[in-house]
């Protein structure tokens, strides 16, 4: 039996290595420009394509460390550089894992490297989730899509919101209804290749943070793609569509719908870590720049750092930061080894190192005083990229409920 141990191995303190050293050279010099410009970085995507950062087969290798960590040691390097930056360059990896998930292997063989395209014309994926009036409760989603039998072609209608790199992807996953009657267990992912007519993008956002990061509404206007786009294909998807039938039928006395919706919010609880792990970047990135402020500036003829009132709010910014990112690890080592989220373990780590980022970006502009209010330090721009961490992957509110329901096996609302 080996000892307990937190030292990360050679090829883990490499892999860290190799991605700060991006977010230092490349990411940072870059972030305060792009969020100026609220564009899409291409050339820093472009950068990240040549060294093998922007591929698939990066994400591929992170997920097989037997550990976990991989994934959660790669989002918080990038995103230590800049929130927006990052997100533009992992938001492919949400479609693609999208495909991984649900798709045939011909449909990962095949779309996968679209979504990524090559380093000389790099290009980008969306997936397309949430809705106007569906985000954190997946069961109102409107958007539809109906089997057209005679041209084997799946037709799509509906508005998407919120979606990263929307209407200017290559590839879009879209989640739609296929049968309204079985609330979230009716949903289905297509694939909408590129130039397909009827997609269009709606209103690009202007954001509060992240603003790097392309965020936009995708419209879907009788969108018709060949039978083969249906992830998985449609004889996987009858097969689940009548077991789901079968238990809604057996679990109606029972209350079977909220079990259904239970189900759908389990779906997201493996991914919150990775969540969790940006959030613990951006947090680490602004206490870095705070301890580094407070060494510095002279204040009655000694540095701030000497006064306990600066000195503790340092302190309690250490300890939260590094209890999130063990929380965070804990969390990504469970799912890697496949140990139950028996109390929601994934949501805790993602609510608390999220809470963690805004708590923490809020304190280091405490410590800069005026100039932290200023754009002049970077601190103002983190502060603002923490604000997404509590409300996107499921706000905290929901996290909350996810981690009360388990622990107490009771439908809270």
């Amino acid at each position: 039996m080996p000892e307990f141990s937190l030292e990360l191995n050679d090829d883990q303190k490499a892999l860290r290595d190799w991605v700060h050293g991006f977010a230092a050279d490349v990411i940072r010099p870059a972030a305060a420009e792009w969020d100026e410009r609220e564009e899409t970085p291409w050339p820093v995507i472009q950068e990240a394509a040549k060294i093998g950062l922007y591929s698939l087969d990066f994400y591929a290798q992170q997920y097989f460390d037997p550990t976990g960590l991989g994934i959660p040691m790669a989002m918080e390097e990038l995103f230590w550089g800049d929130a927006g930056i990052a997100l533009s360059i992992v938001g492919t990896g949400l479609a693609a894992v999208g495909v991984l998930a649900n798709g045939t292997e011909e449909q990962v063989g095949t779309w996968i490297p679209q979504m990524y395209g090559e380093p000389d014309d790099v290009k980008v994926a969306a997936f397309c989730s949430s809705e106007p009036d569906a985000g954190s409760d997946v069961a109102s989603m409107r958007t539809r899509a109906v089997y057209d039998a005679a041209k084997d072609e799946w037709v799509i209608n509906g508005t998407k919101t919120w979606a990263t790199n929307g209407g200017i992807a290559n590839v879009h996953v879209v989640v739609a209804v296929v049968d309204p009657e079985l609330g979230s267990k009716g949903h289905a992912s297509f694939i909408v290749p590129p130039d397909t007519p009827g997609l269009s993008q709606g209103q690009k956002f202007k954001k509060h943070g992240i603003r790097a990061s392309h965020t936009a509404e995708v419209v879907l206007e009788d969108v018709r793609v060949p039978g083969h786009c249906l992830l998985g294909g449609k004889e996987k998807l009858d097969e689940r569509l009548a077991r789901a039938r079968e238990r809604a039928r057996e679990a109606a006395p029972a209350g079977g719908g909220e079990r259904v919706r239970n189900a759908a919010m389990a779906t997201f609880e493996a991914s919150r870590p990775a969540v969790g792990a940006m959030a613990v970047g951006t947090a680490r990135a602004a206490y870095e720049e705070a301890l580094e402020y407070a060494r510095t500036r002279t204040q009655f003829g000694r540095p701030i750092i000497d006064n306990q009132g600066v000195a503790f709010q340092l302190a309690d910014m250490r300890t939260r930061i590094d209890a999130a990112r063990l929380l965070v690890w804990r969390a990504s080592w469970m799912a890697t080894t496949g140990k139950p989220f028996t109390s929601a373990e994934g949501s805790m780590s993602k609510l608390f190192a999220s809470e963690t980022a805004k708590e923490v970006t809020a304190q280091a502009i405490q410590i800069f005083g005026g100039n932290g209010f200023t754009r002049e330090y970077p601190v103002e721009r983190m502060h603002r990229d923490a604000a997404i961490y509590t409300i996107f992957e499921g706000t905290s509110e929901i996290q909350r409920l996810v981690i009360a329901r388990t622990l107490s096996g009771l439908p809270i609302r």
